[in-house]
């Protein structure tokens, strides 16, 4: 394959040497920079060219489409139902008002009214005891009602030997969990008490009443249950316990044996209390405590 030669391009020719001797020719003058326009100066639409400029459409024969005709609006539901509602509250509330204004007052009652009048009739006695409240089973003095100490005996330390009132407080210091005793008593309806101590040979006796509120009966049932206890008498409410085994005084390494009966009368509780440095008899606490009840009853 054969490939014609190419003539070169006028613009790749290079240009034509000048002959030797001949002056020189002055250069292409220089290429003349482009002007920015300022900053500043407003815009300005450039003139059009006739060859710039589109041809103007030619003019139609048709006349202009006018727009379609809108049909009448219709109502809306909701808006009707709106304003029905309204006018008709607006109307009836003036409706009601012109009724009620023109209407007479309604004269208004008496502010004090006749008291009812009952019939007298005669209090029958028996009816009138049954519905009073139930008084308390035992009232009074309870220091009547204790033991007095025999004769011979002597007084126990700083306790009385004489029948005495005693507080919550002083009952509990008898008891080794004393805050919670004290505490015991006076979460469960403690009334009052009374107590009397005496010293008598080698035994220490202590007999104490405790009565609670009549609401709390109960508290005072409770402290004869829990426990094991022979009988003292065939009507009392409680018995009594006789210690086989040494204890320790609180605070103190010195033992002793005790015994003690409780018993029950209605708000009022008896304990009967002998401590001894060897073991104390049943006939002893049992005599003490059958002594105390018949008081009671």
């Amino acid at each position: 394959m054969t490939t014609d030669p190419v003539a070169p391009s006028p613009v790749d020719a290079p240009p034509p040497t000048p002959p030797a001797g001949a002056p020189d020719l002055p250069s292409a003058p220089p290429e003349a920079a482009p002007v920015t326009a300022p900053a500043t100066a407003p815009a300005t639409a450039p003139e059009a060219t006739p060859e710039a400029t589109p041809l103007a459409a030619a003019p139609s024969d048709e006349a202009p489409a006018e727009p379609p005709v809108r049909g009448p609006r219709r109502p809306r539901p909701v808006l009707l139902l709106v304003s029905g509602l309204v006018l008709g509250t607006v109307a009836g509330g003036g409706v009601g008002y012109a009724i009620q204004a023109n209407r007479p007052p309604t004269p208004l009652p008496p502010v004090q009214v006749a008291l009812p009048a009952y019939p007298a009739g005669a209090l029958d006695p028996a009816v009138a005891a049954a519905a009073a409240p139930t008084p308390l089973t035992i009232d009074g003095d309870l220091r009547k009602l204790l033991l007095t100490a025999p004769s011979g005996s002597t007084a126990w330390g700083d306790y009385p030997d004489t029948p005495s009132w005693i507080t919550a407080g002083e009952l509990a210091e008898h008891e080794g969990k004393t805050a919670a005793v004290f505490k015991q008593l006076n979460t469960r309806g403690f009334r009052r008490a009374v107590e009397i101590d005496w010293k008598q040979g080698d035994l220490k006796v202590r007999v104490s009443l405790i009565q609670y509120t009549a609401d709390r009966a109960a508290e005072a049932a409770a402290r004869t249950l829990g426990r094991t206890l022979e009988p003292f008498a065939p009507e009392a409410n409680g018995g009594y316990e006789v210690d086989s085994r040494a204890s320790y005084w609180a605070e103190t390494t010195e033992t002793f044996y005790g015994a003690d009966a409780v018993a029950q009368r209605g708000t009022v509780v008896m304990e009967v209390k002998v401590f001894g440095t060897r073991p104390v008899s049943p006939e002893v606490v049992k005599d003490l405590a059958k002594r105390q009840w018949e008081r009671l009853v």
